[in-house]
């Protein structure tokens, strides 16, 4: 499996945003050294695409596949990779706060955590639809590491389009989200522009 191990916050700094779009929420001091160049489109394109899958951690493989998924959709296709993208498991795993970033709410995911329906599933990539129920397995529930990251999750923002038990460690989806909810920075139309060259 290929990992990512470019450092979080230079990888932030490069893609100028804000790292806790990831979950994270320190800062970093250092200002980036670039020359005022004026970016072209099609760096402009590249970058918002790198952003996307650098927010969701998905490769350059998936991701192509996700696009074309959305585009034998109905409606935009650029609305509707970004619905695909937050309907992932891990990242709703993450938006229910049951993780402090998508990194480890995938290793939740992958590390057998995670009842869809009451079934067990280790598929971060897997795609949940509207109506499913997700929860940690009941004997992961009592363990230090999910009372840690309720205590840093707590605070967090859940999405309208999810409801959650934060004390009971579950959640359901009350329907897929639109893109207007989505607080994602990510201006998927010039990755749409970007594909379709």
């Amino acid at each position: 499996m290929a990992v990512n191990r470019v450092p979080v916050l230079k990888r932030c700094r490069s893609l100028g945003m804000d790292p806790v779009y990831l979950g994270i929420d320190k800062k970093s001091n250092r200002q980036l050294k670039r020359a005022n160049r004026k970016m072209s489109e099609y760096g402009l394109q590249l970058r918002e695409k790198q952003k996307a899958k650098f927010i969701y951690g998905v490769l350059e493989k998936p991701f192509r596949n996700y696009y074309k998924k959305a585009k034998q959709m109905s409606g935009m296709t650029g609305e509707n990779l970004m619905v695909i993208l937050e309907s992932r498991l891990d990242n709703v795993v993450f938006r229910m706060g049951f993780a402090r970033t998508r990194r480890e709410a995938r290793q939740i995911v992958d590390h057998k955590h995670v009842l869809v329906n009451g079934k067990q599933v280790n598929i971060p990539s897997y795609l949940i639809k509207a109506g499913d129920v997700i929860e940690i397995k009941e004997k992961h529930k009592s363990s230090p590491r999910y009372k840690e990251i309720l205590e840093v999750t707590g605070g967090r923002l859940v999405p309208e389009w999810l409801d959650v038990e934060a004390e009971a460690l579950k959640g359901t989806v009350k329907e897929l989200p639109n893109r207007e909810v989505i607080d994602v920075p990510v201006d998927e139309m010039l990755i749409v522009e970007l594909y379709s060259k």
